[in-house]
């Protein structure tokens, strides 16, 4: 990237079925070019690019970060495979945006991390709705004091995987699968958002099937006695919602990860009986926003180092979740883990 250049030139490691639409992201964000897709295979690398107006395609993903003209690259691979290419990337002085789960756990999350910043790139992980107008709106209602003392979070996301779980690739446990690195990735991280930091312990139970966790309902305990509540499944009805409870009024968001129009979203405040406040943001579309937020970071010279961060406890916490479930409820403790 030239000292000049107002454009970061993104290359894509894979043509997973996410990496279409943050392809298009890139297309559409005031900062950023789609340079380059890389697959195993040029022929489909050539035949994404030409569906999806990548400029160049890539036979191998060495292929792509060895080349000059690529300065981040977005990792959509199955997760067991991010910290491998990720620190590849960042050692050829690639910044990384990685799909979540970051990784399959915490500890590996945290070398990825480490390589990124000993290497002096962006790392963060794709999480788009921390990216939305709505996201900052919710964020200045808990620090302005609308809802009080925050007592309690409640964050959901499921869906049902259908009569085929065997097909799914987030129900492979060798690439990584399993639902509270998939769906719970989000619950934990909209308790840690809210909250503004780590539990003291956890506990779980899930169900388990294929050889991982397909429902995961855990607990995040507070010292100061604020509880996160979080639920996530691979066999449960469509939902994806968050609740923020303080002493004072309720914030409510129903599709928090994603709104169901890509230019509208919404949520409310519930304060006494009768006493409610709905709010609405157009023209926002997140992961644009996410790509361009990336991009300015990149662009302002200074690393952001509250992405890793978020990526590396969001991570610590769903490890201690899928110890306690496969533990029946047992308390795992977060200083424990380092």
């Amino acid at each position: 990237m030239t000292e000049n250049s107002k454009l970061i030139r993104w290359g894509i490691l894979g043509t997973a079925k996410i990496a279409t639409k943050v392809g298009a992201a890139m297309q559409r964000a005031s900062n950023a070019r789609l340079a380059g897709i890389a697959s195993r295979s040029l022929e489909h690398a050539r035949e994404w690019s030409g569906e999806h107006g990548a400029e160049r395609a890539f036979g191998s993903y060495d292929e792509l970060l060895d080349d000059p003209g690529i300065d981040a690259v977005y990792i959509p691979l199955p997760p067991s495979l991010h910290g491998e290419w990720a620190i590849r990337a960042a050692e050829k002085g690639k910044h990384v945006l990685c799909e979540k789960p970051t990784e399959v756990n915490g500890a590996e999350t945290a070398r990825m991390t480490e390589a990124c910043l000993r290497c002096g790139v962006q790392f963060m992980d794709g999480v788009m709705w921390f990216h939305h107008d709505r996201t900052t709106a919710m964020r200045q209602a808990i620090t302005d004091g609308e809802l009080g003392d925050l007592r309690v979070v409640f964050a959901s996301f499921s869906f049902d995987v259908g009569p085929n779980p065997e097909k799914n690739i987030r129900l492979d446990a060798n690439l990584g699968g399993g639902v509270i690195g998939d769906l719970g990735y989000y619950c934990v991280g909209a308790c840690l958002w809210a909250f503004g930091g780590l539990p003291a312990e956890v506990s779980a139970s899930g169900t388990f099937g294929n050889g991982v966790d397909m429902h995961v309902t855990g607990i995040l305990r507070y010292d100061d006695g604020r509880t996160g509540m979080i639920d996530c499944a691979f066999d449960t009805a469509f939902r994806k919602d968050l609740e923020v409870v303080g002493n004072k009024a309720i914030l409510r968001c129903e599709h928090f990860t994603l709104p169901v129009q890509e230019d509208f979203a919404e949520f409310e405040i519930i304060g006494q009986p009768g006493d409610r406040s709905r709010y609405e943001f157009k023209n926002c579309v997140q992961e644009i926003r996410m790509i361009e937020n990336f991009g300015s970071a990149i662009l302002s010279g200074t690393p952001n180092s509250d992405w890793p961060d978020r990526a590396i406890d969001t991570m610590r916490v769903c490890d201690a979740l899928r110890e306690s479930a496969h533990h029946k409820m047992k308390p795992v403790t977060i200083s424990g883990l380092d």
